[in-house]
């Protein structure tokens, strides 16, 4: 199947390599994003782990033009590459640690957040929840066990699969595809089945 990059992928990746920057999202994992950030119009979205923006680059394919994308990353090299290829006024970069930016602007409601780091997703998961606006969703990638995974990491990630199947105010849809994902729906208020 013939997918159509964003235009500044090849660019993003060229620099990736001259960082050694090797954990950035998949194809799969991209197109899903960009369909998703689609189907959220005029939408507030929130990328936790920015890397060196090529999920960040498929997020903004799929928004229109009134929505907002808030990425945040920690680590200055890598968010410069983003910051240097994409030339969107739709996105803002926030230069921070995950877990303060969490901690800073948990009143914030968002209608999407991918949560690509450990911030908001192995640290901080109920606060990020919180953030998500009922019928938004909440999207984490790197589920499936890989030979590089430290000691012990698949023991975590086994952990947050059951914490996320355990969710009362999520629907939540296991994806055995790309490098394992989890999409979480929250559940509008006031709806009984």
């Amino acid at each position: 199947m013939l997918v159509q990059e964003p235009h500044v992928i090849q660019m993003i990746k060229e620099k990736a390599k001259e960082l050694d920057f090797t954990m950035s999202c998949d194809q799969e994992t991209g197109i899903l994003l960009r369909a998703l950030a689609c189907s959220k119009s005029s939408s507030n979205l929130l990328e936790l782990g920015t890397g060196v923006g090529a999920s960040t680059s498929w997020i903004l394919e799929g928004m229109d033009a009134s929505s907002t994308l808030t990425s945040v990353e920690m680590n200055e090299s890598f968010q410069g590459i983003a910051r240097s290829c994409i030339q969107d006024e739709r996105v803002n970069f926030i230069l921070a640690d995950g877990c303060i930016f969490i901690q800073e602007n948990r009143d914030q409601q968002y209608d999407l957040i991918f949560a690509d780091t450990w911030p908001g997703k192995y640290e901080l998961l109920e606060e990020t929840l919180q953030m998500v606006k009922p019928g938004g969703l909440y999207i984490i990638d790197d589920l499936t066990p890989v030979d590089t995974w430290e000691e012990g990491h698949a023991v975590k990630a086994e952990n947050l699969v059951q914490v996320m199947r355990n969710l009362n105010d999520f629907h939540i849809v296991e994806l055995n595809w790309s490098t394992g994902l989890i999409i979480a729906t929250r559940k509008s208020s006031g709806i009984m089945i």
